[in-house]
C-alpha cells in the first residue's frame, strides 16, 4: 500500500466511522457497533466502495486503538482498588469465570470440533471485551455508578486470568515439545505480570520522578511511549499487548501525574479506539459466519444467561439491588478484542476452519445486543426473579463500597 493510498484509507476510516455513529447517536444507539458497521460497510468482503483490500495492512493502527484503551482503563484502576474490594470482588469475579468459562468449554465440547477448539471458545465465550466495556461505562455516564466499581473489578480479574490463560493456551495450540518448555513459556508470562503488579503498588514514587514535566507535550510523548513499550514487551515474552498497555496504566495510575495523563489521554483513547472498532468491522466476512449462525445464537442465548446469573450473584454478594445486577450482567455481556486474538491463535495453529468465523459472529452479534442493552437497563430489570437479588436499594450498595474505599 503507498502512503497516498494509506492515508487515504486512514482518514476514509475516521471520516465513515464519525458520519455513521454521529447518524445512529440521533436515533440513540451507541458508537462502537456503528463504528464495527462502518467497517464492514467500507471493508472488502461487501460490495462497493472498500478502503483496504487486506485489513491487516491496518493493523498497527488497530493495535494502536487496543493499547490506548486498555491504558485507560489501567488509569481509571488501581492494585489498591482491588485489594480494597476484598474477599467480596475476588468472589464475584471467580462466580463470572466458572459461569462464563465453565459454559463455554462445556459448549465448546458439545459441538465436537476437537479439544483445543473447545478450550479456544471457551475463552473467546467466557472473557468479556475490556474496551467496550469501559467504552460503556463511559458512554452511559455510569462511572460513578456503585456497581461500576465491581464491574471494574470483575473485569480486571478477568483480565489478569486471560493473561494466565493466554500463557497456558499457547504451548497447547502451538504444539510444544514438551511439558517444560511449555512451563517455561508460562513462567516468563507470569513473571512480566508479577513485576508489572509491583511496580504498579510500589513504583508510584518512581513514576513521578520519571514523568515531572510541566510541559504537557513532553508527557504525552512520554506516557505514549511508554504505554506503546510495554504492550510491546508484553507480547514478546507471550501476554496479550493488550494486558502489557493496562498494567502500564496502572503503573502510571499510582502515580502523581495520574490526573494529567488521564485528561491527555482521552482524544488519543477517542480517535485510536475508533478505529480499532472500524477495523474489526474491515475484516467480518458475511459468507463464512452464515455457516455458523445456529452456534452462534446458541452461544449469544448461553452467554446471556451465564451473565445474569454472575451479574445477580455478585449484587446479592455486595447488597445491591436488582437493577444493579442487571446492570452488571449487561455491561459485562459484550465480547471483542481477546475473543478475536483466540480466533487469530486458532486460525494460526491449523485448528478447525469454523472457529474463526464463529467467533467473529458471536463477537459482532454481542457487540450490537450489549450496548443496546446496557443504555435501556433500566427497562430491562424484568429479566431477573424478584426474589434472587436480597439488595433492597442501590444506596445501600454505595455506602457499602464508600466505607470499603
Amino acid at each position: 500500500m503507498s502512503s497516498g493510498h494509506a492515508l487515504l484509507a486512514v482518514g476514509g476510516a475516521f471520516l465513515a466511522a464519525g458520519v455513521i455513529a454521529r447518524a445512529g447517536a440521533r436515533i440513540g444507539l451507541p458508537t462502537i457497533p456503528l463504528f464495527m458497521l462502518a467497517g464492514f460497510v467500507f471493508g472488502p468482503n461487501t460490495p462497493g466502495l472498500s478502503l483496504v483490500d487486506d485489513p491487516s495492512e491496518l493493523g498497527v493502527l488497530a493495535g494502536l486503538g487496543l493499547v490506548f484503551l486498555l491504558f485507560y482503563l489501567g488509569l481509571e484502576f488501581s492494585l489498591d482498588d482491588l485489594a480494597k474490594g476484598g474477599r467480596k470482588l475476588v468472589w464475584s469475579g471467580l462466580i463470572y469465570l466458572v459461569l462464563n468459562i465453565g459454559g463455554g468449554l462445556a459448549f465448546g465440547f458439545l459441538l465436537g470440533w476437537g479439544t483445543r477448539e473447545a478450550l479456544v471458545i471457551a475463552g473467546a465465550i467466557g472473557i468479556s471485551s475490556s474496551a467496550i466495556v469501559t467504552k460503556l461505562l463511559l458512554e452511559a455516564r455510569r462511572m460513578n455508578n456503585p456497581e461500576s466499581r465491581l464491574i471494574m473489578g470483575i473485569i480486571v480479574i478477568e483480565d489478569l486470568f486471560l493473561a494466565l490463560y493466554l500463557a497456558l493456551l499457547q504451548p497447547v495450540l502451538s504444539g510444544a515439545g514438551s511439558f517444560g518448555s511449555a512451563m517455561a513459556d508460562f513462567g516468563k508470562a507470569f513473571a512480566f505480570l508479577i513485576v508489572m503488579a509491583a511496580l504498579a503498588r510500589w513504583g508510584g514514587r518512581v513514576v513521578s520522578k520519571l514523568f515531572s514535566s510541566a510541559d504537557d507535550e513532553l508527557l504525552t510523548v512520554c506516557f505514549v511511549g511508554v504505554a506503546v513499550m510495554g504492550a510491546a514487551v508484553a507480547e514478546e515474552v507471550g501476554v496479550s499487548d493488550a494486558i502489557g498497555a493496562f498494567m502500564v496504566g496502572m503503573m502510571l495510575g499510582g502515580s502523581k501525574v495520574a490526573p494529567r495523563i488521564h485528561k491527555l489521554v482521552l482524544p488519543l483513547r477517542d480517535a485510536f479506539g475508533a478505529l480499532f472498532f472500524f477495523i474489526f468491522g474491515l475484516s467480518i466476512d458475511p459468507n463464512a459466519v452464515g455457516s455458523v449462525v445456529v452456534p452462534v445464537l446458541i452461544a449469544v442465548a448461553l452467554t446471556i444467561v451465564a451473565n445474569l446469573g454472575a451479574g445477580a450473584l455478585a449484587a446479592r454478594l455486595h447488597g445491591f439491588d436488582r437493577q444493579a445486577g442487571v446492570n452488571i450482567g449487561l455491561t459485562v455481556l459484550t465480547r471483542g478484542e481477546f475473543s478475536l486474538v483466540l480466533a487469530a491463535m486458532a486460525t494460526a495453529a491449523g485448528l478447525d476452519s469454523r472457529v474463526a468465523p464463529f467467533v467473529a459472529g458471536y463477537v459482532l452479534l454481542l457487540a450490537v445486543i450489549g450496548p443496546v442493552a446496557v443504555i435501556r437497563s433500566e427497562k430491562l430489570t424484568w429479566l431477573l426473579p424478584a426474589g434472587i437479588v436480597r439488595g433492597t436499594s442501590t444506596r445501600e450498595g454505595r455506602d457499602e463500597v464508600a466505607r470499603a474505599t
